[in-house]
């Protein structure tokens, strides 16, 4: 993860709630689907402690939605910025929530304790490049879970986004015409990697302002991801799509076994 992530969601923070319709009731929502989710016979998980990571947290779209429903709530993320904002947002809201600055590849020496289930929503993942670091990753979110721990991670439907070769969003448009938010792609040559050029477009006083942000992603297919989950001590991994989960991007999850006993 460049310092790039860091600066494009730091330059964003102030402004990430632009990029939905109506920011709060997103958090509702994306809580309750969350949690739905996490309680549903799909996913068979016994939540009685409800202690979650939130691992790269942003503003707190997903921890304050989760904070509100009962979780006991840790969140980090790369960002200064955006942590700095989700501490405010967490107080408007009136949840408690422990926020911190962590990287991916460091919680297990950045953050205290285990919990019964790590999130990384959102596409946060794919920033990290190289299979070094996403394994890095997925190594100290296992670390990070209590024996038989959930992990959710959302991603965007890349194995789709891959064939199809997409180049840009479709421009969402908000406030009667006078909030257009959209991504344009530039993929490298291979299609594993792309850079996002990030725009929201603001009217005011018959005069457009344009605020624009670079970072770059990887296209991580399932596959792949499974893999490297696989590798890092993993077990029960399935992936969920929207139709059944009702989030709006794939999610995988895997657990934290019991330690194997060596004879």
């Amino acid at each position: 993860m460049k310092d790039s992530t860091i600066s494009f969601y730091d330059e964003l923070s102030e402004e990430y709630h632009l990029i939905f319709d109506d920011w709060y009731q997103t958090v509702l929502q994306q809580g309750q689907i969350l949690d739905q989710f996490i309680c549903s016979p799909r996913v068979q998980f016994d939540n009685k402690s409800k202690t979650l990571l939130d691992a790269s947290c942003g503003i707190g779209t997903q921890a304050i939605g989760l904070a509100r429903l009962g979780y006991n709530v840790t969140a980090t993320d790369i960002s200064p910025q955006s942590v700095a904002r989700g501490v405010k947002e967490a107080e408007k809201a009136g949840v408690a929530i422990h926020f911190g600055v962590a990287d991916f590849r460091t919680l297990q020496e950045d953050v205290e304790g285990e919990f019964s289930i790590v999130l990384s929503a959102d596409n946060a993942i794919p920033h990290l490049l190289t299979d070094e670091d996403l394994a890095a990753a997925c190594r100290n979110m296992h670390a990070k879970l209590s024996e038989g721990g959930l992990l959710i991670v959302t991603i965007r439907d890349y194995d789709h986004h891959v064939q199809q070769k997409e180049r840009a969003t479709i421009p969402r448009v908000f406030d009667d015409g006078k909030r257009v938010v959209f991504q344009v792609w530039d993929w490298s040559n291979d299609y594993k990697t792309y850079t996002v050029n990030h725009f929201i477009l603001i009217e005011s006083e018959g005069k457009w302002n344009t605020s624009v942000q670079r970072t770059t992603y990887r296209a991580l297919l399932r596959d792949e991801f499974s893999q490297i989950l696989s590798a890092a001590g993993f077990d029960n991994i399935d992936w969920h799509m929207p139709a059944d989960s009702g989030y709006y991007q794939p999610i995988v999850t895997a657990r934290k076994g019991k330690p194997t006993t060596v004879r």
